[in-house]
């Protein structure tokens, strides 16, 4: 793969190199920069840079991208719930209780091992050794779509639309209480939680922008059915977003009451609609996700109640 080259301008003069990085080159996450930083593969002006450090203007960053690893992820045969497939793209509607990659604690039975066995060595090598295909990602506990790229050209074209907003992401949730209003938005930075590092928070002073438009479908005076279009995608975003006003999720026991009123298995979020330029057509795409069975249900108690 080509090495990574940029001259850094004067108004991002004392940023921190590996923000800077993962700002400008989202294709990549921050934490890969920061181990390109510790491999030795980061240079300014042809110098190895410190993780520390901050960008000065004028400087000429160039990163070396080591060849993707060979993958020790397990394919496995897992039954996927395709709504579309090409030559580009794979848009899977993701089940409740189901990681999307790998990682500590689920080091199987992800998403990403059942992409494996399906596109074979069909992936864009992007992400990394555990993450190959993934442009973005939804928690173990929210269902709906999500995209995969099976290469890396279309992951570059969605990494950016990603990064211009551009991609319509729509979900649907359950909430605590009633809205005064029929619709709103919520624009609040979130970043690490102060109190606990396991979570994030809205967070004024490190945290990075975070936009959340919402609107009210249908309202059963304790809980409300809303929709939440993101504009950006932070983690846990609208969890964050709709406690922060007062809306926790039902069911999220992190964002929420420690104690649900229903039998449920995380948050009543489900991601609806994704919608974005198909990296070789160029022609805007929507792909829809149906409710799942659990939210279905849960609807129609709350109507009877």
């Amino acid at each position: 793969m080509s090495d990574l080259e940029i001259l850094v301008d004067p108004q991002d003069q004392g940023t921190r190199i590996d923000k800077f990085l993962s700002e400008k080159f989202p294709q990549y996450s921050r934490s890969w920069f920061q181990k390109q930083i510790r491999d030795e593969n980061v240079f300014a002006d042809e110098k190895p840079v410190k993780a520390n450090c901050k960008v000065v203007p004028g400087q000429r960053l160039r990163i070396i991208v080591p060849e993707p690893e060979i993958l020790d992820v397990e394919p496995e045969d897992i039954p996927l719930d395709i709504l579309y497939e090409d030559e580009d793209v794979l848009l899977i509607n993701k089940p409740k209780n189901m990681v999307v990659h790998p990682a500590p604690g689920h080091p199987n039975h992800t998403i990403v091992n059942g992409v494996m066995y399906h596109c074979r060595d069909q992936l864009s090598a992007i992400n990394g050794v555990l993450r190959p295909g993934i442009v973005h990602r939804i928690d173990k506990d929210t269902t709906g779509v999500i995209v995969i790229c099976k290469n890396d050209r279309a992951h570059l074209s969605l990494a950016g639309q990603l990064k211009e907003h551009s991609i319509t992401r729509r979900y649907e949730a359950i909430v605590y209480n009633n809205f005064t209003e029929d619709e709103g938005t919520v624009d609040a930075p979130i970043g690490r939680s102060v109190n606990d590092r396991k979570k994030m928070s809205v967070n004024y002073k490190n945290g990075r922008e975070a936009i959340t438009h919402y609107k009210v479908l249908e309202r059963f005076g304790q809980f409300t059915y809303i929709q939440c279009t993101l504009e950006t995608g932070r983690t846990h975003q609208i969890r964050v977003h709709m406690s922060s006003i007062g809306h926790p999720l039902l069911g999220d026991t992190v964002y929420g009451p420690a104690k649900c009123p229903f039998s449920l298995q995380g948050q009543t979020l489900h991601a609806r609609i994704l919608g974005f330029i198909h990296p070789t057509t160029g022609k805007y795409m929507e792909f829809e996700a149906p409710l799942p069975d659990y939210f279905k249900n849960l609807l129609e108690k709350l109507r009877k109640q």
